[in-house]
């Protein structure tokens, strides 16, 4: 069950509204969610060549990744602190704001690209596939995946009792890849709730294991 909270961050105006990649890749975001046989070591190798490609002009990017959902999520979500993983960190665009907020921080991406030009020293830096995370069973506090598939089972296996995941989108539901707090929540193993808003041009939902 998601509780919606009203909307404190006003959206600004200007907001990029990226319909066509959108259109390409919300569905398979849902795919991947849903289905997550369907993502395989052939798609990930392409999708990691795609990300590697984009890695030089990431940062040219940096004004439609508002961080106003991430804050909003930290502010209001109860992130549970300990170990975070932020997941689909990119080239570090939000690595430093967390850093800054959390004891014990590592940065996970796909492209090896990207965390090339991460800064190194805000956080350890990992090149690893989201659907198989190198860490071991219930050991993660928070899971932070912003504008990044989700790959429930895994997801399911890494977070640690009492622990949550943060879904970010930064454009709500014009981010490319996306999902809704309650297809979240549905996609998730067993029975999960949580808190979700918008904020600025974005969204975000904090969810955890229902009791």
């Amino acid at each position: 069950m998601i509780e919606r909270l009203e909307r404190v961050v006003p959206e600004a105006a200007g907001k990029p509204n990226p319909l066509e990649i959108a259109q390409v890749m919300q569905p398979t975001t849902r795919q991947f969610a849903f289905e997550p046989e369907s993502w395989t070591p052939e798609r990930a190798k392409q999708t990691a060549g795609l990300f590697d490609s984009l890695a030089p002009t990431w940062r040219d990017r940096a004004s439609e990744l508002r961080d106003d959902a991430l804050q909003d999520a930290f502010a209001r979500g109860a992130v549970p602190d300990g170990l975070v993983l932020e997941v689909g960190s990119g080239t570090g665009v939000f690595t430093w704001w967390l850093a800054e907020r959390t004891r014990r921080l590592v940065a996970v991406d796909l492209s090896l690209e990207m965390l090339r030009l991460a800064p190194a020293d805000a956080a350890p830096r990992v090149c690893a596939d989201a659907a198989t995370l190198p860490v071991p069973d219930a050991c993660v506090d928070a899971l932070v995946l912003v504008n990044c598939f989700l790959f429930p089972p895994e997801a399911d296996r890494v977070i640690a009792p009492g622990g949550a995941l943060v879904w970010v989108s930064t454009l709500g539901d014009y981010t490319p890849i996306y999902l809704s707090a309650e297809d979240v929540v549905e996609a998730l193993p067993g029975r999960w709730h949580g808190v979700a808003s918008e904020a600025g041009w974005g969204s975000w939902a904090v969810v955890g294991r229902a009791p």
